[in-house]
């Protein structure tokens, strides 16, 4: 680790027997990942895709809601749908912004780029390094 990383959040994960069922825990939460049925799995919680995507939902309308209320915009509701694809070149992220309040065009404008600058879309689009290493169990 570089001597001037910033810790920001942790999680684990743990899998027994049952196909492919995993058990996730960060702070005080914990939620269910498993793989559809399709792969393999029992589809009882949702999949490492999904899970990123709602990550990076996530991220986008909290994003989008912090700065709708420093300006005061009236906004009643914000949604974003995502969508993941596989292409020739890598990976694809389809976002779709939906917006219920009085807002011009400018504003709609505004917020797609605010959409961009939530802190998971920069960790996907950025520099990323991930460093696997063994430990005890």
């Amino acid at each position: 680790m570089e001597p001037d990383t910033e810790f920001i959040a942790g999680a684990s994960a743990h899998i027994a027997h049952a196909k492919y069922q995993t058990i996730v825990t960060s702070n005080n939460h914990t939620i269910i990942a498993d793989e559809p049925a399709e792969l393999g799995g029992a589809d009882t919680g949702m999949s490492p895709y999904s899970l990123l995507l709602a990550s990076l939902a996530s991220c986008t309308v909290i994003t989008l809601r912090m700065y709708i209320d420093r300006k005061m915009w009236i906004v009643n509701e914000i949604a974003v749908n995502l969508e993941l694809f596989k292409t020739e070149n890598g990976i694809s992220i389809e976002s779709k912004l939906a917006f219920k309040g009085d807002l011009t065009d400018e504003q709609l404008k505004r917020l797609t780029t605010i959409a961009d600058a939530c802190p998971i879309h920069k960790i996907l689009v950025g520099n990323i390094t991930i460093n696997t290493k063994l430990t005890n169990a």
